[in-house]
């Protein structure tokens, strides 16, 4: 793909090499796009940020800009294509045709247990041939996951025991989520985020899909009556990815300095994560939120009929279009196995 027009910090960085001839020492200072506000969904780039300074002195700086300051979150990966920012951070739902692949780990009912296996589902996923020539096509190097939380249902009323028990119910479930949903006879609704609470206070919805981090931002738990703590149907996916031309004119020690504060920035994303929770489940507790944990054999139910048709289904779509995609999957069933 053609490289429109490039940062301004990446053309200083080719002047100097230009004029130079050898490695240089400038100052180098990069853009990162991102949308909403900082939390505990950003914290790995904040870190990154950090330390990445303190192993270049300062020298290599990498700027956060919110509030999609620099992009529309759905517009990020177009904007690294043509290098109108080094850095950015976007989900492979919002534009599942421009990244394909990535989709893999989006799709219903995988069994991820914890974040730091979705760690490294993603690190497995991203460093697949197929995988890297799909985001080579917008120009983007793939650096880091932002591994999110599978999402579960809060819901107000009669407990669900069983897959039958969804049926009927009216539930706020987007995306591949809602599409799972809907297969085990669930009602899925799109009522935003902001919504979510007076929905399920007020019975409009039965159930709301959220990450815990979510149930808590929106207060869904002072509504709601039980949790499923372990259905896991799904959640997304948001690499963190860098534009091909800036990354290939880094000196080599920034390069250096930038893959090795990966390990501490997802740590620390990890840590953060790991704090969310300490707040979750006693909030659970004050709200007298029952907890539902779903037996293996009803699980096993859920991916027959919610999961299984969706993956064979999306094998043979991506197939068509020449990606190695039961390989993918394999892939990511694989390392969660593992």
């Amino acid at each position: 793909m053609e490289v429109k027009k490039v940062g301004a910090a990446v053309l200083a960085v080719g002047a100097a090499t230009l004029f130079t001839g050898e490695t240089f020492a400038a100052d180098v200072t990069w853009n990162v796009s991102l949308w909403g506000k900082r939390r505990a969904f950003t914290e790995h780039v904040e870190k990154l940020a950090e330390v990445v300074s303190d192993r270049t002195d300062g020298k290599f700086e990498i700027k956060l800009h919110y509030g999609g300051a620099l992009s529309k979150s759905r517009e990020n990966l177009d904007g690294i294509s043509f290098g109108a920012f080094e850095m950015a951070q976007f989900c492979a739902s919002y534009h599942a045709d421009k990244n394909p692949t990535l989709t893999v780990a989006e799709l219903p009912f995988l069994g991820v247990p914890d974040l730091e296996t979705q760690v490294k589902v993603d690190r497995a996923l991203y460093a697949h041939p197929a995988v890297v020539a799909d985001l080579a096509r917008w120009n983007a190097r793939l650096l880091m996951s932002s591994p999110m939380p599978q999402y579960n249902i809060l819901g107000k009323g009669d407990k669900p025991t069983a897959v039958s028990d969804f049926d009927g119910m009216r539930v706020r479930a987007l995306g591949g989520i809602g599409s799972a949903m809907k297969t085990i006879g669930a009602i899925p609704t799109s009522v935003t985020a902001a919504e979510a609470y007076q929905a399920l206070d007020s019975g409009t919805v039965q159930g709301i899909a959220f990450a815990p981090h979510a149930h808590l931002s929106f207060k869904t738990i002072e509504a709601g009556s039980w949790w499923t703590d372990n259905l896991n149907p799904g959640t997304v996916n948001c690499p963190v990815v860098v534009n091909t031309d800036a990354y290939d004119m880094l000196p080599a020690d920034f390069k250096i300095a930038l893959e090795e504060s990966v390990e501490p920035a997802i740590q620390h994303y990890l840590e953060t994560y790991a704090k969310v929770y300490d707040k979750f489940y006693p909030s659970l507790e004050e709200n007298s939120v029952e907890t539902v944990s779903f037996s293996d054999e009803e699980l096993a139910a859920f991916r027959a009929v919610a999961g299984e048709p969706i993956w064979n289904a999306w094998v043979e779509e991506m197939s068509a279009k020449g990606l190695p995609a039961q390989e993918l999957l394999v892939l990511v069933q694989k390392t969660i196995s593992e």
